[in-house]
């Protein structure tokens, strides 16, 4: 079985609310979004009118912690499933994607409804490597998204890692695996279902190449490598050309992958083994038609998410691409 989506609300969306983005993904006929969790802002307040309300029943309002104070008047970070008290500080997120819980609970009623699997990508930015103050910022941002992606029935939390720095590689790693074991133990603790998934990235500054991402999944167990094609082929300056290539691919991620694999697909122009610009397909010289063979030929349950500049245009022509991959196939067997 597969699925193809787009990463976002589709360019052809008249609203830009993630109900209309839901519908209008079913409309087109697709089967996946990845939801972008990239505008967001964080808030300290206290608790006015909400006392005696859990989090998740306050109706204006995105409350994605609560502090409270202790015996000696420490504020300590409770989570949300407790009741609101009146010396409670509360961490408001506002996000131009949703307003509530209670909104969220719908959208995850209308994808499940529609056939829409959805999946949340955290900023592009982030920083797992360096142990500075924009790594605390990043390591806020997986746990709140992975709340919203909890609550709106999501499959994946996607993350980037983030530059090296003057780091080695091995100081690199060692730094990454260990905040993402934090990450791991908070989920577990808010009991949050999504699955973490670490993206390869596309240039070589940055920490992410397959091997690295592989060694990641390797050192913390739970977490998933998603493969970005475009990245891949940009980082191994076009190494992605055969069946046998993207084969490889296949076979070092397969460990970790049970139900399913979740991939990025685009086209990427790329210079010395460095992405300089994410493209349409088509101009790209990446090519869908030899990964939908190889799709088709090891039978893969997989998702495939367009993240071309053409989201849904694109998303369709792989699907379009897949479908008459699939057609000749069917007729070669009758044949």
């Amino acid at each position: 079985m597969y699925r193809f989506g787009l990463a976002g609300i589709p360019l052809s969306c008249k609203g830009r609310t993630l109900k209309d983005a839901i519908e209008d993904t079913h409309r087109i006929g697709l089967h996946a979004m990845e939801i972008q969790f990239l505008r967001v802002n964080v808030q300290e307040r206290n608790v006015v009118d909400e006392v005696g309300l859990k989090p998740r029943e306050v109706e204006s309002s995105l409350i994605i912690e609560v502090l409270r104070p202790d015996e000696e008047g420490n504020y300590q970070p409770i989570g949300i499933e407790k009741s609101l008290e009146e010396d409670d500080i509360v961490l408001e997120l506002f996000w131009n994607l949703a307003t509530s819980y209670l909104e969220l609970q719908v959208l995850k009623d209308l994808a499940r409804e529609l056939d829409v699997q959805l999946s949340l990508h955290t900023p592009y930015y982030m920083d797992l490597v360096s142990n500075g103050e924009l790594t605390e910022n990043s390591l806020n941002y997986i746990i709140w998204g992975g709340i919203l992606a909890n609550e709106v029935g999501a499959k994946y939390v996607v993350n980037h890692v983030g530059l090296y720095g003057n780091l080695t590689k091995t100081q690199a790693m060692k730094n990454v695996v260990e905040n993402v074991k934090y990450l791991k133990k908070r989920f577990r603790e808010l009991k949050l279902k999504p699955q973490l998934g670490f993206e390869v990235s596309g240039k070589q500054v940055i920490f992410g190449s397959l091997d690295e991402i592989v060694t990641l999944c390797k050192k913390v167990k739970g977490v998933l490598p998603i493969v970005n094609f475009a990245h891949i082929h940009a980082r191994s300056n076009g190494g992605l050309k055969e069946a046998k290539d993207f084969e490889e691919v296949f076979d070092k991620i397969n460990p970790f992958w049970k139900e399913e694999y979740y991939v990025h697909f685009a086209g990427v122009f790329y210079e010395n083994g460095n992405e300089t610009a994410i493209t349409p397909i088509k101009r790209g010289d990446l090519k869908f038609e030899t990964l939908a063979s190889v799709i088709l030929e090891n039978e893969y349950n997989i998702t495939i998410i367009s993240s071309s500049p053409l989201l849904e245009h694109d998303a369709v022509y792989m699907r379009t691409i897949m479908e008459r991959n699939l057609l000749r196939k069917l007729v070669k067997k009758k044949g």
